[in-house]
């Protein structure tokens, strides 16, 4: 498979701190997969520097055959990448629809205002915010800020989606709705890269997974080949869990 995001020796040190040590993978275009590792391994690191929120201290990140590293966020995003945060990120001032527009309208070749509302409302609908775009942003359930924050990404029509556990907190249900809509995003053929710690939906959404631990490549395969290597238990659970 041809790379459409290659990340080659991507290195990141905060001082005297290596938070990503020499990692490289690439995915081809419409795939989804896994980053994983425990916390503290440096996967969040990583997508913020594929979106340019963090510079890059060694190695490249190329989309499409386009070179990202060195190049400011708003490039990045321009260029066909969008996310999402860990800790979800609104603009609290601002109603859900405003949101949703401001994404809108920082595109090229933006459509008019009322264009994009008319786009932000069937955005809402897609994650399942249908008839909530007047309500305040702040107002939002921590739940339904991450899905407006889902919206917001796909409303920059990105070809590059990372998504850092966005599925975290989820109810069964809730879990269930978030796994299809990943699923009909990645079937629109969107890449998608999910940090993720709900293996139920790794296993259900990720053919494949890259395993990350202290700052380093750790695993890259099929995830079900991934989650027995007793190296990434290990890294997981602890020594007692892996099994020679």
């Amino acid at each position: 498979m041809t790379a459409f995001l290659d990340i080659a020796d991507l290195s990141k040190r905060f001082g005297g701190l290596t938070a990503v040590n020499h990692v490289s993978f690439s995915l081809g275009r419409g795939e989804v997969a896994a980053l994983l590792g425990p916390n503290g391994s440096g996967k969040t690191t990583v997508l913020n520097m594929i979106s340019g929120l963090l510079p890059v201290s060694g190695g490249t990140i190329t989309l499409a055959g386009r070179r990202l590293t060195g190049l400011p966020a708003h490039r990045i995003a321009h260029a066909g990448v969008a996310r999402t945060f860990q800790l979800v990120r609104v603009m609290p001032s601002l109603s859900v629809t405003e949101n949703i527009l401001a994404a809108i309208l920082f595109r090229t070749g933006a459509p008019s205002e009322r264009e994009g509302r008319e786009e932000a409302q069937a955005l809402l609908a897609e994650v399942g915010l249908d008839g909530r775009g007047a309500e305040a942003a702040a107002s939002l359930t921590y739940i339904d800020q991450k899905r407006m924050e889902l919206a917001r990404a796909l409303a920059a029509r990105p070809q590059l989606l990372l998504l850092d556990e966005w599925l975290a907190g989820l109810n069964p249900s809730e879990l269930r709705i978030g796994i299809d809509l990943i699923a009909r995003l990645n079937a629109r053929g969107i890449t998608i890269l999910l940090v993720e710690h709900v293996m139920d939906a790794v296993r259900a959404l990720c053919p494949r997974s890259v395993v990350m631990n202290a700052g380093k490549t750790l695993a890259d395969g099929a995830t079900a080949d991934v989650l027995r290597d007793p190296e990434v238990v290990r890294a997981y659970l602890g020594a007692a869990h892996a099994v020679s």
